[in-house]
């Protein structure tokens, strides 16, 4: 018996240690929907990083009260800042910001589909999250900000499909 319990010892260290990273490092998650076109086309498996800091333009997951599902949105606006949006131009503090990740369908742009929303200032604990597509998301234009606590963590690899597999931005 002694034998036994000594030769199952690695394999339970090996168990515990990947459940551990798995449940506080690093896991798989996947896309769902087309929020984050053109960026993520929906269905690619891609790693959630729960460490580290959460970073304008950084994608993330987050889960919210609202939603049974994670959504994966991109961080537009951290604490402190003040959003606003006009006509789906983004500003932040009052300057426009320079990004080229916002997708505008333009079969809804031509019937006159457009994002607009009164400007808004950031708690310490809040971030506003948009998806690329950014006519078809569920994101902080419609359900507002998201906190700290909310957001799983980032990602930025995708390992499945294997034709994507790599760093997206």
């Amino acid at each position: 018996m002694k034998k036994f319990l000594k030769n199952l010892l690695p394999y339970l260290i090996i168990i515990i240690v990947v459940v551990l990273i798995r449940s506080f490092i690093i896991t798989p998650v996947r896309v769902n929907g087309e929020s984050m076109y053109p960026t993520l086309k929906g269905n690619e498996i891609m790693l959630l990083n729960r460490l580290g800091t959460i970073d304008r333009f950084d994608i993330v997951v987050l889960q919210i009260a609202e939603e049974d599902d994670y959504l994966i949105k991109r961080v537009i606006g951290l604490p402190g800042d003040t959003i606003e949006i006009r006509k789906d131009k983004i500003y932040i503090n009052g300057k426009k910001l320079d990004e080229n990740y916002g997708y505008l369908d333009p079969l809804m742009v031509e019937k006159g589909s457009s994002i607009t929303m009164h400007a808004l200032t950031l708690k310490d604990d809040e971030y506003f999250v948009l998806g690329d597509n950014r006519l078809k998301s569920l994101d902080s234009h419609i359900f507002g900000t998201v906190t700290k606590k909310e957001i799983q963590g980032t990602t930025n690899f995708v390992i499945y499909p294997f034709k994507t597999f790599g760093k997206v931005k």
